[in-house]
């Protein structure tokens, strides 16, 4: 119903996490009523974007600078015994502001609702081994996920690939852990408010 040019943008926004067809549409229509300046300004923001910002070799977080390390993996100061392992890039950001955790991370990309190869080839998990492996001098992983189902499951699946890494030859046994109770069943680390996550953090077992 609508002209080539619109529907293809539609599809486009459609691909965004959370986005279904009818917030897409808005988000068009929107950029249809603003002016070619305010649209080539976000073209802009859009291709710089994709032009300075990298991943971080390490822990897969986006940042912008010199080096293949973020800020954090470069910091000498960070406790190198500790990986919090997450799901996306939001949470890192939420567990750095309650100051409470000093260790390095990964971003594992996401979640699994099933464990099927498909679900779980989209996540980090592979690289989450490599990490462990060469890495002889971390001593505790914190699995801080999601308190939902899909974040169980991860949990879960996490715990089983990892096990089998904690005795290896000459090195010390790893410690694995998740975030202590506080947080509710069924939200995201994103939305709790940092009292609540510090606890969950300093409560990990």
């Amino acid at each position: 119903m609508y002209p080539p040019s619109i529907q293809k943008l539609i599809d486009l926004f459609s691909k965004f996490p959370t986005v279904g067809p009818r917030t897409a549409s808005r988000f068009v229509f929107y950029l249809v009523g603003k002016s070619k300046e305010d649209v080539d300004k976000l073209v802009a923001a859009i291709l710089d974007l994709k032009k300075n910002v990298k991943l971080c070799k390490l822990c897969f977080n986006p940042f912008e600078g010199e080096g293949e390390l973020c800020e954090i993996c470069s910091n000498p100061a960070r406790d190198k015994s500790l990986l919090c392992i997450i799901e996306k890039e939001t949470d890192l950001l939420v567990i750095e502001k309650t100051k409470k955790y000093k260790g390095l991370y990964f971003i594992l990309g996401g979640t699994v609702s099933r464990l099927k190869k498909a679900d779980i080839e989209k996540l980090r998990t592979k690289e989450s081994e490599e990490r462990v492996k060469n890495h002889p001098e971390i001593k505790e992983i914190i699995i801080a996920v999601n308190p939902t189902t899909e974040g169980e499951a991860t949990a879960l699946y996490l715990e089983r690939l990892l096990k089998p890494l904690n005795l290896p030859a000459g090195r010390q046994v790893i410690k694995t852990t998740r975030l202590g109770r506080g947080l509710p069943v069924g939200g995201e680390l994103e939305y709790a408010d940092e009292e609540t996550l510090g606890s969950a953090l300093e409560g990990r077992k």
